[in-house]
């Protein structure tokens, strides 16, 4: 955490799915169907809407981009980013293939994507070196199509309820020694070069901005350096870091999941923005 400077404007950073909106199998809507919070649809792929937040999470949201340098960061490329619809879109900063491209007002930042494909060069073993060992001789049919995103890091499609803890642990050990890192998000497997991360973007992203209070909110373990570099930090009660219980002296969980979570980190951001700070996290519960 670095010492933020109150006279600066608040930061908020944010990642995206399963945070911030969801989908409609990831809602994790509770209690009667008449009783559900009413939403708005976030995204649209294929002329069909594919992500959501409460009406209310989209209330707040618009404040939150008029009061504070609001980021959106996302795992998704350029491309799969473009088609979420949020508030204040095309304006400001916003960061995604997971920290690789910095965009502000709409458009990348090709001296931080040269900066990036440096260091990945430099740190990490080539992509190709990854993609053969995941659909060369030691591939396993449990991992059932995988992708490149942006010629930088790789993603699959898995079968989740067949896919081993041991398999999965193996790989993270071998992309370890290469210089890569690996992170598994509901049914997608993430290999990511090192270098190539949200926190550095975010920080980046501060120095230009001039921001002092830095608020960051994530699910997965691509989120967990962007949760340690900020000031205050929420996570939701689901996802990879509750899996393996994640727990930080600055981090609060959020008391809901699901769609209602992202609710729940909008209002922690605002009360931020406002000057209002927990007085004890929940990450200390138990």
């Amino acid at each position: 955490m670095s010492t933020p400077n109150d006279a600066a404007p608040v930061m908020v950073a944010c990642d995206l799915d399963r945070t911030l909106i969801y989908s409609a199998k990831s809602v994790l809507l509770r209690g009667e169907d008449h009783a559900a919070p009413r939403m708005v649809v976030s995204e649209v792929y294929d002329a069909a809407p594919l992500s959501y937040m409460t009406r209310a999470a989209e209330d707040l949201l618009v404040e939150l981009v008029d009061r504070a340098v609001f980021v959106p960061v996302t795992t998704r490329t350029h491309a799969q980013f473009s088609r979420v619809q949020l508030p204040g879109s095309g304006t400001g900063y916003a960061v995604s293939t997971n920290g690789a491209v910095l965009m502000q007002d709409g458009e990348p930042d090709q001296d931080w994507s040269d900066h990036i494909r440096r260091s990945v060069q430099s740190d990490s073993a080539p992509l190709g070196e990854v993609l053969d060992r995941l659909t060369g001789p030691r591939a396993v049919p449990e991992v059932l199509r995988v992708r490149t995103a942006e010629d930088l890091f790789v993603y699959s499609m898995v079968n989740r309820q067949e896919l081993s803890a041991a398999y999965v642990a193996d790989l993270t050990g071998w992309c370890r020694e290469r210089g890569w890192t690996t992170s598994l998000q509901g049914r997608k497997l993430y290999c990511v070069p090192a270098p190539v991360t949200k926190e550095a973007a975010v920080a980046e992203v501060r120095r230009r901005s001039g921001a002092g209070l830095l608020v960051a909110a994530g699910d997965s373990l691509l989120d967990a350096g962007l949760l340690d570099l900020a000031d205050l930090a929420i996570r939701p009660a689901h996802g990879e870091l509750e899996s393996i219980g994640f727990l930080r002296d600055n981090l609060t969980v959020t008391s809901a999941a699901g769609v209602m979570a992202g609710e729940e980190i909008l209002r922690f951001a605002m009360d931020a923005v406002d000057g209002v700070r927990p007085l004890a996290p929940l990450a200390t519960r138990g």
